[in-house]
């Protein structure tokens, strides 16, 4: 198939690619699917242990198994299409040692390089086959047995074709994953190995801490599945896929919940078929965790248990799922070269000082900032990097395979613009080239941006790798993107009903532009820190469960220019506070229009967490964590604002004709903390009725 360059305009060819691709398809719809699957222990013989075992910032050993792992291949074929899908129960595999198994899969039956996917698990007790994951080494002895390994269960896979039907579900399990990384209050920033103060979001706060004000991304809740069974039904294989980064805590080797889930579900779909396969590959878990911090610390399931419960899910979602026997085969590969962010002079003189005196000790890396001197002389040495992306079609399922840690928000994106709506993501697939923060998490900082081999690529690799993975899933499937836009329920249609002069929804998946619903384009922009489509406001009003969207405000605001926007008007919104409200003199600004400037109490008032204006006073207190609509209605010399559609304060304030206003932040206050959603500016006084309509049209809270 044709390849294109990432950076180049494309949509003519593409176009016609399209175009052959739609009748390709339309006659391997016509050919028999086969379908084979095979499992290959790949766990180190007792001769090679202890082996060197990556997933943590320093270097460990383990010389103990606590379960096998395993390589788990499904294979494909539908005419003159074949293509393999291999699950390998390991950290990272990088792109020399995939490549190598490729290349002797090729050897062994015949498959063509590009028509092979191999993917780690991600578990975090796998020996290492990758050199500099951190302050890890590559096992020299493990690394030249695993691409053998793996070629072998691809083989064994095609050996076993047969005629094959092919089933899709999706199951809701966003109880069993939740974002890990959370913005820390503004007050509470850590250092980053350098030394310097630019952590503004890190991972695993602590449940209940005080210096958070909440996740800095959504989770990406769903279970998916592709369930194959031979042509009279009885199951052949099984490929899930969830983005839940591991589960830990074992003493030695181990396959993790991945394993666990594989094995429960052997035992639930053919106890007595040895030769079915089932296989959990890793989503886009680079910000997601299966603790959830917005809740009080709770016993902990085992990983027996949570595998059980998530093999529970899979069983009712496949209850009902129907299975067909045409295919309609098709895998698409690009590669390309990404640049990484290599150090300044000054940070490298730093490097290579540390670097000395540890190869004077004889050491490996002790601690952090001796892990990332390591890493700082690395990217300086290796500034850019080869990365292959995949997308594959089978049947009416889309498969985006991405050799990277993949935030939620970025799995959510392929699944909103895929051209095949049952579509999800596979990382770090065919390479491991490291976290690929949307580019606004930079500006937050942590440890998922610090520069290394395992999260050093340019800022920009997102979206980039991202387009790449939408631009093969439109030549696999023949059909084009989609386009993501939030879905309209009845609050958005009370609002619209009342003709705001804008309207910005917020629940955008990318970019600092805010589009205007209302349809005058009046846009907004993002400035500062934020974060993307998390969830927004609740209610029935707001569409179906994961449908209301918001933006995070961690320092930033949304800033708008409205010229017509006279003396009196109304600005309408949804805000959900991340600050404990008395931790500052004021908890922060919701609305600032010139002298008009709506904060939220902090310690300096008699009531922390009430709306004022100048020195009038709320009665009502934001919850944090919560919810509410906040209306603030300006008609000549007076001010009310409305909390949860009733009156809340009024007072005297003199007349604002400012053009510039801001959501979130005004001139020498400080920034409020926290989502909003759902902001509308009206070019009159609403009145209470229509304000109460609003906020009924929102229904209950789901």
């Amino acid at each position: 198939m044709p390849t294109f360059h990432p950076h180049l305009p494309q949509r003519a060819a593409l176009s016609a690619v399209l175009a052959i691709a739609s009748i390709q398809l339309l006659s391997n719809t016509r050919a028999e699917l086969l379908a084979g699957a095979a499992s290959v222990d790949i766990t180190p013989p007792a001769e090679m242990l202890p082996v060197i075992q990556n997933g943590g910032f320093l270097e460990a050993r383990a010389a103990s198994v606590v379960d096998p792992l395993h390589a788990r291949c499904l294979a494909f074929a539908d005419g003159d299409e074949r293509l393999a899908i291999c699950i390998v129960d390991s950290c990272m595999v990088p792109l020399d040692v995939c490549d190598r198994a490729k290349a002797l899969a090729a050897e062994r039956c015949g498959i063509a390089r590009d028509r092979v996917l191999v993917a780690a698990t991600h578990t975090h007790s796998a020996p290492s086959v990758m050199g500099f994951c951190l302050g890890t080494r590559a096992d020299p002895a493990y690394t030249a047995m695993l691409p053998g390994k793996i070629a072998e269960a691809v083989a064994a896979a095609f050996d076993r074709l047969a005629p094959a039907q092919i089933g899709w579900a999706r199951a809701d399990a966003g109880d069993f994953t939740h974002c890990r990384r959370w913005v820390r209050h503004p007050d509470k920033l850590l250092d980053d190995p350098f030394g310097e103060p630019t952590v503004r979001a890190n991972m695993h706060p602590g449940h209940g801490s005080p210096d958070t004000t909440g996740p800095s991304g959504p989770a990406d809740p769903w279970l998916s599945l592709l369930s194959v069974q031979h042509a009279d039904g009885r199951p052949l294989a099984l490929l899930a896929n969830f983005s839940m980064h591991y589960f830990s805590g074992h003493p030695g080797l181990s396959a993790d919940y991945f394993g666990a889930y594989a094995d429960a579900m052997a035992g639930r779909l053919a106890p007595d078929d040895a030769a079915f396969v089932a296989a959990m590959s890793q989503g886009t878990s680079g910000d997601l965790w299966r603790g959830d911090y917005s809740q009080p610390s709770r016993k902990e399931q085992s990983m027996a248990e949570y595998a059980a419960a998530m093999a529970d899910i899979t069983t009712a979602a496949l209850a009902d799922t129907e299975h067909r026997r045409e295919g309609g085969l098709a895998m698409a590969e690009r590669r390309f070269t990404l640049g990484r962010r290599t150090p300044d002079p000054a940070r490298l003189a730093w490097a290579r000082a540390v670097l000395d005196k540890m190869e004077a000790e004889g050491a490996r890396p002790r601690n952090k900032p001796e892990v990332y001197a390591e890493q700082a002389v690395y990217l300086h040495e290796n500034p850019s990097e080869e990365i292959v992306v995949q997308g594959l079609r089978l049947g009416g399922v889309g498969i985006a395979a991405m050799p990277n840690e993949v935030y939620a928000l970025t799995g959510l994106k392929v699944r909103a613009l895929s051209p095949l709506e049952r579509s999800f993501t596979i990382e770090l697939a065919n390479g491991a080239s490291g976290y690929i923060p949307p580019p606004e998490q930079h500006a937050l900082g942590g440890y998922n941006t610090w520069p290394a081999r395992t999260a050093g690529l340019e800022v920009e690799a997102e979206p980039k790798i991202l387009d790449a993975a939408i631009e093969l899933l439109e030549e696999a499937s023949g059909q084009p993107r989609r386009r993501y836009a939030e879905p309209a329920g009845a609050y958005a249609e009370a609002v619209l009903a009342d003709k705001p002069l804008a309207y910005w929804r917020m629940g955008a998946q990318s970019g600092a532009a805010v589009e205007d619903a209302a349809g005058g384009g009046r846009g907004a922009e993002l400035r500062g820190g934020y974060g993307l489509h998390l969830p927004g406001a609740e209610g029935r009003g707001f569409g179906a469960k994961y449908e209301s969207r918001a933006a995070m405000l961690a320092g930033g605001a949304l800033h708008a220019d409205l010229p017509n926007l006279g003396a009196n008007y109304t600005v309408e919104l949804w805000l959900w506070n991340g600050l404990v409200p008395g931790s500052r003199a004021i908890a922060g600004t919701v609305f600032g229009r010139g002298g008009d400037v709506l904060q939220l109490s902090g310690s300096g008032a008699a009531e922390p967490g009430r709306l004022q204006i100048a020195d009038a006073l709320g009665a009502t207190g934001l919850g944090r964590f919560r919810w509410h609509h906040v209306a603030l209605v300006r008609a000549d010399d007076h001010a009310t604002v409305y909390v949860d559609g009733a009156p809340d304060l009024e007072t005297a304030l003199p007349r604002s004709t400012a053009a510039a206003l801001q959501i979130g932040a005004a001139p020498g206050s400080p920034s409020f903390e926290g989502r909003i959603d759902e902001v509308a500016i009206y070019p009159r006084a609403l009145t209470a009725d229509e304000i109460a309509e609003h906020v009924a049209a929102a229904g209950a809270q789901q």
